[in-house]
């Protein structure tokens, strides 16, 4: 994965502040529209908060720190008390995630961009914000995988018709299987990657266009 080098500062600074910020964020965007859509769950159960403690999940962690992407504690959600029902709800809830990160990268390309104009920015200010926005892209694209637990299955599951999406929700029991299946293959495969790196490229040009 681009700047997955542990002996850049920049980059171990941005693995330090995506900790303590970007999947706390990451959470609450999931609590904060479940609760508008009239979910008291994510409150209930203390996810309102942007305190990294209450969102950590040490093996999505480990995985940010060896591989470059990784997850959270999955806020809990009703989806019975969900407006516009349970499956579009859930979808509503579960996009909300990805599109914080991306909303994170785009003030991290915001930031490239602009802060040299202001002040002369230092190497490791430039690490640091290019492993901003590629972790946040990484963490957006990952969870968006229409894998179960990950947000992309809600979200695909919620466009799906009934008859599908039924079918499909039977995935769920099998849901850490098959993404434990996935994260295997990708080592011997290059899945992950081969599906990132349009985006990754896609981050650069932005990130390196006047």
């Amino acid at each position: 994965m681009p700047f997955a080098r542990f002996s850049d500062p920049g980059y171990l600074l941005a693995l330090a502040v995506i900790f303590i910020f970007a999947l706390p964020l990451h959470e609450l965007a999931h609590a904060w529209v479940a609760e508008r859509l009239g979910d008291p769950t994510p409150r209930r159960y203390g996810r309102m908060t942007l305190n990294p403690m209450a969102h950590l999940d040490p093996i999505g962690a480990l995985m940010l720190v060896l591989a470059g992407f990784g997850w959270a504690r999955p806020v809990p959600v009703n989806p019975l008390y969900l407006r516009y029902g349970p499956r579009v709800g859930m979808a509503v809830v579960g996009g909300a995630g990805p599109l914080m990160n991306l909303v994170l990268a785009g003030l991290g390309i915001m930031a490239y961009r602009t802060l040299p104009q202001i002040w002369p920015l230092p190497g490791f200010a430039f690490q640091f914000l290019g492993a901003w926005v590629f972790i946040n892209v990484g963490l957006a694209v990952f969870n968006m995988l229409p894998l179960p637990p990950l947000d992309g299955y809600r979200v695909l599951q919620g466009l799906l018709p009934p008859d599908l999406a039924y079918a499909y929700a039977r995935l769920e029991a099998y849901g850490p299987l098959l993404l434990l299946l996935f994260l295997i293959l990708d080592r011997q495969l290059g899945l992950l990657g081969s599906v990132l790196q349009p985006f990754y490229w896609l981050v650069f040009r932005l990130m390196h266009t006047l």
